[in-house]
């Protein structure tokens, strides 16, 4: 009988090297998948970072990590705020006020330009606050403290613009060296604060002002802007000085 020959049995699919080649090919690409998910931002997160940041005021000084809008502005609603309250001032109490005064000081100016004053009152700004002086010439006759009416209608400016500010006000008068003898100032020291008292008496009879708002004081010729050597420089000491004294300060305060 006939042997039969045994077929050769031959495994079916891929040959075994392509197992390992493919798991080799498996893990490059798991890798890449991790290198490129790394390498991805999570928005979501990274907002959520930054604003924590942003809240405990950490940041402030450093550039923002967060993305810029088109306009080149940080769109957080945080800076927004922080932009808000430096367009308000600083601190403008400090700020505000100063930007008020120095608005009055401009308005007194152009007062005096239109009204050819300039030779007769001045207005400055010192570390007291705006310091208006008027001579005598426009405010009084000689030895006397009743306000003539061409002195009214600069007070009345004056009154106006201080409507407008919650500022203390003093009021300073001063004469010469000359001494004066009569039976209402026995000296220089009661002409001084007379004139200095009917400045603020006219002020709040026409405006209605707070009378704690402002103080009187005479200096006699104590506090002379010139030397008292010749008739020009007396007439530069006779004069009243209106201060409106800087925020914060109260009548008692800055000589």
């Amino acid at each position: 009988m006939r042997r039969r020959r045994n077929k050769d049995k031959h495994d079916k699919g891929s040959p075994r090297w392509m197992v390992t080649y493919s798991d080799m090919v498996t893990l490059i690409l798991v890798f890449f998948i991790l290198l490129f998910s790394m390498s991805q931002l999570d928005l979501v997160k990274f907002e959520a970072i930054s604003d924590s940041f942003k809240n405990r005021e950490i940041l402030d000084f450093l550039p923002s990590a967060v993305e810029l809008d088109e306009n080149g502005q940080n769109g957080s609603s945080f800076n927004d705020g922080m932009d808000d309250e430096d367009s308000s001032g600083i601190d403008d109490e400090s700020f505000g006020e100063g930007d008020s005064l120095e608005k009055l000081l401009t308005d007194v100016n152009r007062f005096l330009d239109e009204n050819a004053l300039n030779d007769v009152i001045s207005a400055d700004r010192t570390e007291r606050g705006v310091v208006l002086v008027l001579q005598e010439s426009i405010l009084f006759d000689s030895a006397e403290a009743e306000i003539l009416n061409r002195g009214k209608p600069f007070l009345e400016k004056i009154g106006t613009l201080l409507v407008e500010l919650p500022n203390y006000v003093k009021v300073e008068g001063h004469t010469d060296s000359r001494p004066i003898s009569n039976y209402r100032y026995p000296s220089n020291w009661e002409l001084s604060g007379a004139r200095a008292s009917s400045v603020i008496r006219y002020l709040i009879d026409e405006n209605d002002f707070k009378e704690d708002r402002f103080s009187a004081v005479g200096y006699s010729d104590t506090r002379p802007a010139v030397p008292n050597t010749n008739n020009q420089n007396l007439g530069k000491n006779r004069r009243v000085e209106i201060v409106i004294l800087e925020d914060g300060q109260s009548e008692g305060m800055k000589e």
